[in-house]
């Protein structure tokens, strides 16, 4: 299949990226690489452009035509969400509206969905099924909420089918490929926990120790970036064999409380964290897992790598070898990302490339007559997810 991929350069889009061409689909790695990384696509075709722009959108899509687009690329912060929605909406709602302008001008038949379980709020039953009420309670999750809405319109009107995959924190590494989780400034917990490991921070702070749950600490659910990645194409191939559009939850099902992620980041180390405990942080539910029931039966899908233990382990060895992260690519040396070969532009679009000091290259699509569109925010979640 000949497969876009929004948000490929970042932490959840890289993997699935790999995944793809290594089966053998054609990818195309759109990414405005304001989060993302370009030597987690090397090897890929990769077009940097911003979502947000629609001359930019359709010159991304140029040299089809596509079977697909996973769209990964978005804003996922929750704290960020409430204190500028208008980022929120910006990123995952209008540039979502482009780029679904953009499949039906194409008439690119499917789309798979990078969501979020953040779009059900505080849940009444745990583990939350799809059926649950989508009741979000902050801009991230209403705004990947909004997006589902438009597939639903779209499909409605314009035949365009889709799969939505809801989600709540990835964890892990593929070291053996080269990636890992990078993320400026690192929000995420686990990651977090191999920074105070590597002496990159103090400590690692713990909200709250006196939740109604065995350890009192909040429990989470949590899926290896790969069993993500492989649920990305499981829903791809789903829809590419007829079947209907549709909503999945993934996770484990079971989930892991804080302190047990980080006693596990001690044990897979084997060095000291240390640990302070703070009060709680407002808003923050005891326990939130994910019935992935219907992935398994409809998809398939089963999580191959369980345990928060694999997942700490392939992060950890991916950091040890990338203690600072993703380097800065260097113009002109042996480990730089080639420049993607430049697809063939619409009738008066002109491309144009530029080399900053630091080594980073930027491409810009402009009509003669408008100023050009320099990279924008944006980027996966993740997770999540852009």
């Amino acid at each position: 299949m000949r497969v876009l991929v929004t948000g490929g350069a970042g932490y959840i889009g890289s993997h699935v990226a790999a995944l793809l061409h290594e089966r053998g689909d054609r990818v195309r790695v759109v990414d405005n690489l304001s989060k993302g990384h370009p030597l987690a696509v090397r090897g890929l075709e990769l077009i940097q452009a911003d979502l947000r722009r629609p001359e930019e959108v359709e010159a991304a899509l140029a040299g089809g035509p596509w079977d697909a687009v996973i769209h990964l690329a978005g804003s996922s912060l929750v704290g960020e969400s409430v204190a500028n929605p208008a980022l929120y909406y910006e990123n995952n709602v209008v540039a979502g509206y482009h780029l679904l302008e953009a499949v039906r001008r194409h008439q690119i038949p499917y789309v798979v969905f990078s969501s979020t379980a953040a779009v059900y709020g505080e849940p009444e039953r745990v583990p939350i099924v799809e059926e649950e009420p989508a009741n979000p309670t902050n801009p991230y999750g209403a705004t990947k909420l909004a997006f589902e809405g438009m597939l639903r319109w779209y499909e409605e009107a314009y035949g365009v089918r889709w799969v939505s995959l809801r989600y709540f924190n990835v964890a892990g590494a593929d070291p053996d490929r080269g990636l890992g989780e990078d993320h400026r400034p690192e929000t995420h917990l686990i990651p977090i926990l191999l920074e105070v490991a590597l002496g990159q921070r103090p400590s690692f702070q713990i909200y709250g120790d006196d939740y109604p749950t065995p350890d009192g600490t909040c429990i989470r659910d949590y899926i290896h970036v790969l069993d993500l990645a492989e649920a990305h194409l499981l829903a791809l191939d789903h829809l590419a064999r007829g079947g209907p559009s549709r909503i999945y939850n993934l996770g484990n099902g079971a989930g892991f409380s804080v302190r047990e992620v980080y006693e596990a980041a001690v044990r897979v180390t084997g060095r000291p964290i240390p640990l302070e405990v703070g009060p709680r942080r407002p808003g923050d539910p005891p326990v939130l897992v994910a019935s992935a029931e219907r992935a398994r039966r409809e998809l398939g899908w089963v999580p191959r790598r369980p345990s928060v233990e694999a997942m700490i382990e392939s992060a950890w060895r991916w950091r040890l070898a990338h203690p600072q992260g993703y380097p800065a690519p260097s113009h002109g040396k042996p480990d730089s990302p080639a420049t993607p070969a430049a697809p063939p532009l619409p009738e008066g679009l002109a491309r144009r490339q530029e080399t900053k000091p630091d080594g980073r290259y930027l491409i810009y699509y402009e009509f003669p007559g408008k100023e050009s569109a320099g990279p924008g925010e944006g980027g996966e979640e993740g997770e999540g997810h852009v």
